[in-house]
């Protein structure tokens, strides 16, 4: 990943982050709420994996990579969703 790469993934995570919060299936109840910090954080890691996962397929694309990267999101959100209501 170059340079370039890592920060406009850490810019497109900021909306990836959203997305894939609003995307994810289920309400936030009780401890399982995501903040605003949260929520960025959670989008640029998902927004790095799903990168590193595209540039594996050979996907280098942004019309390819930012679907990946969307589901990553996603599917961060729905997993600290999950791990925020097991340790209530």
């Amino acid at each position: 990943m170059t340079v370039g790469g890592f920060f406009s993934a850490l810019i497109v995570g900021i909306v990836i982050g959203y997305l894939g919060r609003w995307l994810a299936p289920g309400k936030s109840r009780g401890n399982a709420r995501i903040g605003f910090l949260l929520t960025i954080v959670l989008g640029i890691v998902a927004a790095l994996a799903g990168t590193a996962i595209a540039h594996g397929l050979d996907q280098d694309r942004f019309i390819a990579v930012f679907p990946i990267q969307i589901a990553a999101a996603a599917l961060f959100v729905t997993g600290f969703r999950a791990l925020a209501a097991r340790s209530r």
